[in-house]
């Protein structure tokens, strides 16, 4: 039985990977923080029924004994750092924070995968984010793509992205990065665009707000959905060697138009709806992801099982349900 480590083990992304490795026979671990509030520790988890079957142990990416510790105690074959400060808008307002977490943390991380377990398997979270706007002639990033980030948290995942590339070449460890373009599901975050945008949608439908507040509506994001990205993290991890994949789908909308999709769905118009916030403006805006995915689908057989329309059903039927 292959033993996992997942840090970010209580976000949508580690929700969904526990679930997936523990489908293929593996003990699963994960790292926790502790929280003033301890049903949200595991609220993800506890939520689909996996607190009994995931083993979860206090740490931080920013605590390296803690790391030592856990490490020792797991010996794992397999390192998926998923942990981060993971919301872009947010990383403006705390940008010390998020490049010691997502940039010192992975360098914590890495130190710890060299020195406690070398012979495992180690997954890096990378992001679109760090393309900035940089795009080819065609419309579209590739791996070959210039890196620009226009973030603190894009700036921060460069730099856990390159550490990775570093520590592979260096002590040649099986250590890879998985650029991940937008990624979505039921369990995202609702502070996040896709799921704002339908649980305001449904608590409209439904008399409970009158309104939606959005920032920029003619940001352009390729938006999968997270389970079918943590199949592809697996993939790469296993793959026979260490190498940078891109996961994406490929195709690039608007958030104008994910709101006028997600609107019609529940037979409404957009337009009588959304206000403009500067609130939630970016001071220096990322305007269009497109990935290209044809190296993760050729090299590692991997394709997506969710469209667009179903992964935005999925979510509408989660608000529908809960509000």
């Amino acid at each position: 039985m292959k033993k996992a480590l997942i840090t970010g083990i209580s976000g949508q992304d580690g929700s969904y990977l526990s679930e997936y490795l523990l489908s293929l026979g593996y003990e699963v671990h994960g790292i926790v923080r502790r929280h003033s509030v301890a049903e949200n520790q595991n609220h993800r988890l506890d939520k689909i029924g996996l607190n009994e079957r995931v083993h979860t142990h206090y740490g931080d990416l920013l605590d390296y004994p803690s790391l030592v510790r856990i490490a020792s105690e797991v010996k794992p074959d397999e390192i998926y750092n998923l942990g981060a400060m993971s919301h872009v808008r947010i990383s403006f307002d705390m940008p010390s924070f998020t490049i010691q977490t997502n940039a010192l943390g992975v360098l914590n991380m890495l130190e710890v995968y060299r020195t406690m377990a070398p012979g495992a398997k180690f997954y890096q979270a990378s992001s679109s984010e760090m393309f900035g706007n940089s795009v080819d002639e065609d419309g579209i990033q590739r791996l070959s793509t210039p890196m620009n980030p226009v973030s603190p948290y894009g700036c921060a995942k460069v730099m856990g992205y390159n550490l990775v590339r570093h520590y592979r070449h260096a002590y040649g460890l099986h250590a890879c990065n998985g650029i991940l373009f937008n990624h979505e599901s039921p369990r995202r975050g609702s502070n996040f665009v896709t799921n704002k945008v339908i649980k305001g949608a449904v608590a409209i439908k439904k008399g409970l707000q009158d309104k939606l507040e959005l920032g920029n509506m003619d940001s352009y994001r390729d938006w999968g959905h997270s389970k079918d990205y943590v199949r592809a993290m697996h993939m790469i991890t296993n793959h026979e060697t260490p190498e940078e994949f891109i996961v994406a789908t490929g195709e690039t909308h608007s958030v104008r138009d994910l709101c006028r999709i997600v609107f019609s769905k529940l037979d409404m118009n957009y337009e009588d709806y959304i206000v403009q916030n500067p609130i939630y403006m970016r001071p220096e805006e990322l305007k269009y992801l497109r990935g290209d995915p044809s190296k993760a689908q050729k090299v590692l057989g991997w394709k997506t099982e969710y469209t667009l329309e179903t992964m935005l059903d999925e979510m509408i039927c989660r608000w529908e349900q809960e509000l």
